[in-house]
């Protein structure tokens, strides 16, 4: 239902917040992120001084820590809509915490399955150790995020967030995979999208909302933000594959091309150069393929469709959680939905 409109429309989701109330998630989550990465260090107790090292490389502080900085965004957020309080549960930051390690475990894994070299301007577990131990340390992390998400002791919680596990299995499936017929292969996209990278946001403030309110409609509205901001998030993230140079991005322009995925971009690019179709079957693997096909997706409207697909989406976002009662963080969340859309790393 998304693939008809025309950029004509094209609407930012303007300034939902004024001034006043203008609240930066990042200054807000600060005093909840305090040593997250010291902590999640402690949940990984290693043996030999490898695999230690290997674990600890990514988790080395220098990244924005988006995710669990909407997780505890989120928790405040229910914890003060259910009954006005200001305390964060230590279980909810827990969950904030194996969001994460959920996370660099697939950033490893991804990485070994795409022959990565570098990631957040550094060069890979995967280029460094190889390829075998990267796997393992991938392994490892989530093992201890397991061990993690146990000891929070809520069945209902372990249910939620190893479902985040299984969507990542899949959504890399996904991804490994393609279909012929047009219309499919958009929403092949977008359900690969949600599995790879929204399922891990939606369902780690579903699980903080559970902790914080028992209301059902809370759970719900929390998902669906998360879910909303997540594929958002890839849908720029895809953007930025074509129009963000290397140095800001850490990691190489088209790699997806090279990788042989067609994204949003290119999907979009599609009905404009019917001629990138067999590309696309082929996984860009001719040569050549990969220039003629940014060449396109840079000549049509490929780029502003995206954008505008992902704003729709963070407009979505607000809706829901406006939904709760008023409050900084959720402000701050709705602040985070302009975030997403104007990054440009």
């Amino acid at each position: 239902r998304f693939h008809h409109t025309s950029t004509s429309h094209l609407c930012s989701c303007s300034k939902t917040v004024s001034d006043e109330k203008y609240q930066d998630p990042f200054q807000l989550g600060r005093k909840d992120l305090k040593n997250l990465y010291e902590d999640i260090k402690k949940e990984l107790l290693v043996s030999t001084a490898e695999l230690k090292e290997m674990c600890d490389y990514y988790f080395d502080g220098k990244g924005k820590a988006f995710r669990p900085m909407i997780v505890v965004l989120m928790a405040r957020a229910c914890n003060i809509h259910h009954n006005n309080s200001r305390e964060m549960q230590a279980s909810q930051r827990s969950v904030a915490i194996i969001a994460e390690m959920i996370h660099t475990a697939s950033l490893v894994h991804d990485d070994v399955i795409d022959d990565a070299n570098s990631r957040r301007g550094k060069m890979t577990v995967n280029q460094i150790w190889g390829e075998r131990k990267a796997v393992l340390a991938g392994d490892f992390i989530l093992s201890a995020a397991s061990v993690a998400l146990a000891r929070i002791g809520n069945t209902t919680i372990i249910s939620v967030l190893t479902q985040v596990i299984e969507d990542l299995v899949r959504g890399e499936f996904l991804q490994l995979g393609s279909k012929e017929n047009e219309n499919e292969r958009f929403a092949h996209y977008l359900e690969k999208t949600f599995k790879k990278t929204a399922s891990l946001i939606a369902n780690s403030c579903k699980a903080v909302s559970i902790l914080g309110c028992p209301d059902p409609k809370v759970h719900e509205i929390a998902y669906q933000y998360g879910k909303n901001v997540g594929i958002a998030f890839q849908l720029i993230d895809d953007v930025l594959d074509f129009t963000s140079c290397s140095d800001r991005l850490g990691k190489p322009t088209a790699a997806d091309l090279k990788l042989g995925l067609a994204t949003g971009p290119v999907l979009f690019a599609c009905r404009q150069f019917p001629e990138m179709n067999a590309m696309i079957m082929r996984r860009f693997s001719k040569p050549g393929d990969v220039e003629r096909a940014r060449k396109y997706v840079l000549q049509s409207d490929g780029v502003q469709q995206t954008t505008y697909l992902a704003q729709r989406y963070c407009h979505e976002a607000t809706r829901e959680i406006s939904k709760l009662r008023p409050s900084p963080e959720r402000e701050a969340l709705i602040q985070l939905t302009e975030m997403v859309l104007m990054r440009d790393k």
